[in-house]
């Protein structure tokens, strides 16, 4: 089981090393003594074979813990399911891959893991459909990943094994056993998405500029280096968003500064003039890794994570810190900080970059006075922006955690999702302030969140006067249409 783990996670850490590591935290969980001690015991004092005894622990544990909702938990649990289930594979029982076939298919489930998409042929699978789960989960994220349409909420029926379907991933419809009629109808809507594919790649060199002048930056978030080419495909301005956990998360141990640094030189090479917004490690809450030791919390989401644990760990902190500097002397970055909530968190790192700044030179150590921005995601940031503007070359606005802390709705909570809505007037005006108080400091404001891929309001983002929006590389060239053919006083 170790070593098919090993093998998973050097199939898949190119792809997404975030995700990958889970693979790692099972191998983790699989070898400890907890976890092999309480299936020997079952072995030894009710006398059951091993596969037996590694189902009826991984049972109780489920049903002793299903009701707690806390990802953390709810993560170990999911672990642990899948580590026994793997398990009892080997030890004779049912397989949990899952077989596709020979042919691509639609595949239906009541709910999927990110491991269990991982481990799928990709090749083979056209669209997920899913009863349990969120828009914003981790298997959700995984697939969009790979570009697979996805559907949650729908109740399947094992009747529709075998049968035709259709996912339209645009509208969220699911249509099964569909009559000819649908079928032409889709088959003309294929067509049309893959020349409408071709002529938007004719934009790549097209400026992010409306039918009367007015500009708009398009960027791109990232998440590893394996990014880079698409962001370079899609003609984008930059990168608005690095995600730097990639770095930290699926590994045994802190990444070493010189490893760091190699990494933000190659960013920086490849972009050459094109910025590129490096966001600190925000790690904690959802993005963990075993050797961080973040001891377990009530509620992660509000806990120890982004700006906090980086001060709570100057060590760590300055690390990347000074490999970003030293990165700098080869392309145009700028650093970006997570989770800010007060103006006292900013004196503090300006602090440690100016030690940081002082080792550098005492070594003779080029670098470049990079331009540096906060995150706003907190309501507390978005209200005093006023005074962080003052603080900072730029604000990008991450609407993710913003709407969740705003709307006080954990984003992950299915149960939730009716109440979730990311176009809240609360959300937008906090959005207008934001880029209100920028400007009046005469400094620049994004947004880096889900919500600027959000094409119903790519319009109403440039009369609002948002300087630059960070996407999925895939969605540039869509805003950029958008933004060519709109007229701002219209």
């Amino acid at each position: 089981a170790v070593q098919k783990l090993h093998e998973l996670y050097e199939a898949n850490r190119l792809l997404n090393e975030q995700e990958a590591g889970v693979f790692l935290r099972q191998i983790k969980l699989l070898e400890s003594e907890s976890y092999q001690n309480a299936i020997e015991s079952s072995i030894a004092n009710e006398k059951v074979n091993a596969a037996y005894a590694v189902m009826i622990n991984r049972d109780e544990l489920v049903e002793t813990f299903r009701h707690l909702e806390e990802p953390v938990i709810r993560r170990r649990i999911n672990d642990m399911q899948e580590i026994s289930n793997r398990l009892i594979q080997i030890l004779g029982g049912a397989a949990i891959r899952i077989n596709l076939g020979d042919e691509p298919v639609i595949l239906v489930a009541e709910a999927l893991s990110p491991t269990e998409i991982m481990e799928m042929d990709k090749d083979k699978l056209l669209a997920v459909v899913m009863h349990h789960g969120s828009a914003v989960s981790h298997a959700s994220i995984m697939a969009k990943t790979m570009e697979i349409p996805t559907l949650v909420d729908v109740a399947a029926d094992d009747e529709w094994d075998g049968k035709t379907a259709i996912v339209d991933g645009y509208t969220g419809t699911f249509y099964l056993n569909p009559d000819a009629e649908i079928q032409k109808e889709y088959e003309i809507r294929l067509e049309a998405d893959r020349r409408e594919r071709e002529e938007l790649l004719k934009l790549k060199a097209q400026k992010d500029e409306t039918k009367d002048g007015s500009n708009i930056g398009l960027y791109a978030n990232i998440g590893n280096m394996s990014d880079l080419s698409s962001v370079l495909f899609y003609g984008a301005k930059g990168i608005g968003l690095l995600r730097s956990e990639f770095q930290y998360l699926g590994r045994e141990n802190y990444p070493r500064e010189n490893e760091l640094f190699l990494a933000y030189k190659k960013i920086a090479e490849t972009m050459g003039e094109k910025l590129t917004v490096i966001r600190t490690a925000d790690l904690g809450a959802d993005k963990q890794a075993e050797y961080l030791n973040i001891p377990d919390e009530t509620n992660p989401i509000m806990g120890n994570r982004g700006i906090r644990l980086c001060l709570d760990r100057k060590r760590m902190f300055k690390a990347q810190l000074r490999a970003i500097f030293r990165a700098s002397a080869y392309g145009n970055l700028a650093l970006m900080y997570p989770m800010i909530s007060s103006e006292e968190e900013m004196d503090e790192i300006e602090e440690i970059i100016r030690e940081v700044k002082i080792g550098l030179d005492e070594k003779g150590i080029p670098y470049k006075h990079i331009k540096t921005g906060i995150m706003i995601e907190t309501p507390a940031a978005a209200i005093i922006s006023d005074k962080l503007a003052e603080m900072v070359d730029f604000f990008s606005i991450g609407t993710n955690d913003l709407t969740q802390y705003t709307l006080a709705i954990d984003r992950q909570n299915e149960k939730l999702d009716e109440f979730y809505n990311p176009h809240h007037e609360a959300l937008l005006r906090m959005i207008q302030m934001v880029v209100d108080n920028a400007h009046k400091c005469g400094k620049w404001a994004g947004i880096c969140g889900e919500l600027g891929a959000d094409a119903t309001l790519t319009e109403q983002f440039v009369r609002m006067g948002l300087d630059e929006l960070s996407v999925a590389p895939s969605m540039v060239l869509k805003l950029r249409k958008i933004v060519r053919e709109m007229k701002v006083e219209e």
